[in-house]
């Protein structure tokens, strides 16, 4: 027979000491929810992406790895207490685990009509190092340079990512973008979590506030 595992269904990536910043996280443990499955258990539950799960039914999460193991750990239907880190403080989902699909490779509803040219003329965000423009279809901020000197580059940021939200706040405009930099200096955050969408999959990058 197969084994069956637990699934949440949600992609991670590590919790950084930037992004523990951003986030008002005390330490770098836990695993940053960068999406959540649309079929999966964690998104029934309502876990979106910009969490950080810090614990599974009272247990410490130290890392991705962990909680891979962890939730692998139990049997599918399973109900599991999902503490995760939100808007500032910690809340607890329950969560019941779903089986990890055969084939885990979900279905891209890959529609290959590539943007074309924006018309947008290029905003910079001089502080961050980037130029951006609006998105012309859907919602964000297309990256069209990025300073090779800056901070964003350093942390991977490249052309054409988008940038859909700013600590949690959906941004289309460079104003959006200086407004939640602004807050996040008044919050006394010294970096900001920038939500990056490139080919269908979302990462989380945290980037200094600017030293002005």
């Amino acid at each position: 027979g197969s084994v069956q595992r637990g699934w949440l269904g949600v992609e991670i990536q590590p919790v950084t000491s930037d992004i523990a910043e951003s986030l008002g996280l005390k330490s770098d443990k836990g695993a940053l929810v960068s999406s959540a499955q649309d079929a999966g258990p964690g998104k029934k539950a309502g876990i979106t992406a910009g969490d950080v799960i810090t614990q599974v039914d009272g247990k410490d999460i130290d890392s991705p790895k962990e909680l891979a193991r962890t939730i692998g750990g139990y049997s599918p239907g399973k109900s599991v207490d999902v503490t995760v880190w939100r808007d500032g403080k910690s809340e607890t989902v329950k969560v019941d685990l779903g089986t990890l699909p055969a084939s885990d490779k979900q279905a891209s509803n890959d529609d290959n009509s590539k943007q074309s040219a924006p018309a947008a003329k290029p905003d910079t965000l001089a502080d961050l190092g980037l130029t951006v423009t609006k998105a012309e279809k859907g919602k964000g901020l297309v990256v069209t340079d990025v300073d090779p000197d800056s901070d964003a580059a350093d942390r991977g940021i490249q052309p054409g990512d988008v940038i859909t939200s700013i600590n949690s706040n959906e941004v289309n405009t460079t104003d959006d973008v200086s407004k939640a930099m602004t807050d996040a200096a008044k919050a006394g955050r010294k970096a900001v979590l920038m939500q990056i969408t490139r080919d269908d999959s979302n990462r989380f990058v945290a980037l200094p506030v600017g030293k002005g």
